[in-house]
């Protein structure tokens, strides 16, 4: 099939690179003119700008945005909106909120334009093993892409997941119950350091050790093992951990339904301590100890900073 990529980061040159390996004809656009060049260098065919995009492509033509969530879609969308035609298709592959997708998939079909959400997942390993999709919106419109999503995903790696916002619903909850993983495996091997036993450990050989039969086996497993084969006490990383938006999507879906999602909410606010070097909160805790108690306080001309 022939189809657009717009957004040539890191998972939408991947995935790009991985459809046209597929057989598939790919037009790439990217606001960067170099990722472009890149990328044609491996078959695709170049577009410079939005509207040379549209013209590249043969009706029904399919538009598959990966940017960022929010404004940028947006300004893509409607930049690109009144150049397509009835029965084109727009889909958006990136980390964007559900609610998002519904309104989008309702403002283009009153277009007559078909609008898709997909999920996509596995990273910078995608190109490889390919991409877990969670795909939302009209099913014919799925049954019509197949295609491209049995090229990009794995055996059994692609799922309809139902109606306009469905996949990135899916997608959503996914990235919560990741934060929650993750935590938990740091919080694991932060246990592991603290013991007695924290000399004779090597943590890349327990990760690999878990990931035999054991019931905390992963693929986030294999990824530590990797990161600890490289740096054994990780010691070139800041302890500073982003997050990408969905895990408080998650919750705050979880609020709205009454959902006790305690552990993911616990791995989000675990990330937003994560950035805080002597966080206020600290500090009015061991100034209550004091004027209660009087406890000892650290005072700050005292710290080995």
């Amino acid at each position: 099939m022939k189809l657009a990529m717009i957004g040539l980061g890191r998972m939408g040159m991947n995935m790009a690179k991985r459809l046209l390996k597929g057989g598939h004809e790919v037009v790439a656009y990217n606001r960067s003119s170099e990722k472009t060049d890149q990328l044609v260098k491996d078959g695709a065919i170049g577009a410079y700008s939005l509207s040379e995009v549209v013209d590249k492509l043969s009706q029904p033509r399919i538009v598959w945005i990966m940017l960022p969530a929010g404004q940028a879609v947006d300004d893509h969308i409607q930049e690109i909106e009144d150049s397509l035609s009835p029965g084109d298709i727009v889909i958006d592959g990136g980390n964007t909120y559900y609610k998002d997708d519904i309104r989008r998939a309702k403002y283009l079909e009153d277009k007559n334009i078909w609008y898709m959400d997909v999920g996509v997942s596995g990273g910078i390993w995608g190109l490889k093993i390919g991409y877990c999709l969670m795909i939302g919106g009209d099913k014919e419109t799925f049954q019509l892409l197949k295609p491209i999503f049995k090229t990009l995903a794995p055996e059994e790696g692609y799922l309809y997941c139902g109606p306009k916002g469905a996949g990135h619903f899916v997608k959503m909850v996914h990235n919560g119950i990741e934060y929650g993983m993750m935590q938990a495996y740091g919080e694991g091997f932060e246990i592991l350091e603290a013991s007695d036993y924290a000399t004779s450990f090597d943590y890349a050989d327990i990760a690999h050790l878990w990931n035999q039969g054991s019931v905390v086996r992963s693929w986030l497993l294999e990824l530590a093992e990797d990161a600890f084969r490289k740096d054994e006490k990780l010691s070139d990383i800041k302890g500073y951990v982003e997050d990408s938006g969905e895990g408080r999507w998650t919750i705050q879906q979880a609020l709205e339904t009454g959902v006790p999602a305690q552990v993911i909410t616990l791995s989000l606010l675990r990330r937003f301590r994560s950035r805080q070097d002597n966080p206020f909160s600290d500090r009015v805790l061991a100034a209550l100890r004091r004027e209660f108690g009087g406890h000892a306080v650290i005072l700050k001309d005292d710290r080995n900073d």
